[in-house]
């Protein structure tokens, strides 16, 4: 039977020892959020010190070398945010430059709520795709399927919604109190 090591399981004496906080000297703990772990003061409402514990630049996936800001004329790079992937200067926050690397998909179809306006295609910050009125906030129409240019043949709605229905491709009308659905031909 083999024994176990005690020098294993001994921490340095400065181990155990916490970091105070330095706006009013108390003990700093980890904590959770919703973009991950940070120190935090223990005095907490009363001191309101807060330090990441992810490194700088952690948000930057990839330099493009050879860009230029706009803006600044430093670096671009890609970087990941809260909504996904977008083009960011690489002295943020000195510079505010941002970009989508999606490129804007107008559809040209015009918005069947307010007639002025047309519909874009847009990602929400879950990732999905969806279509709205380019007018927003004044026109706040949106469908979740790509919108195809075509008139309902039942109760005449600007557009019919390209939306898959067991198994088959089809058109449907995206007004509730129709639901019109054509075969794609």
């Amino acid at each position: 039977m083999s024994k176990i090591d005690p020098n294993l399981f001994s921490a340095h004496e400065h181990a155990l020892e916490r970091e105070p906080c330095p706006q009013c000297g108390a003990e700093l703990v980890i904590r959770q959020g919703k973009h991950g772990p940070f120190l935090g003061c223990s005095a907490y409402p009363g001191c309101d010190y807060i330090r990441s514990l992810t490194p700088n630049g952690r948000d930057i996936e990839k330099v493009l070398e050879g860009s230029e800001c706009p803006d600044c004329g430093h670096l671009l790079a890609i970087k990941k945010g809260r909504y996904g992937l977008f083009v960011g200067c690489t002295q943020f926050p000195v510079c505010h430059h941002m970009a989508s690397l999606q490129e804007s998909d107008e559809t040209q179809i015009p918005c069947p709520a307010c007639g002025e306006g047309h519909l874009v295609s847009r990602t929400s910050r879950y990732g999905k795709q969806f279509y709205s009125c380019n007018r927003y906030p004044e026109c706040k129409y949106v469908v979740n399927d790509k919108p195809v240019a075509m008139p309902c043949p039942d109760c005449g709605w600007g557009i019919m919604v390209e939306k898959r229905v067991r198994g088959s491709l089809r058109w449907v009308c995206p007004r509730k109190e129709c639901g019109k659905q054509v075969e794609r031909g």
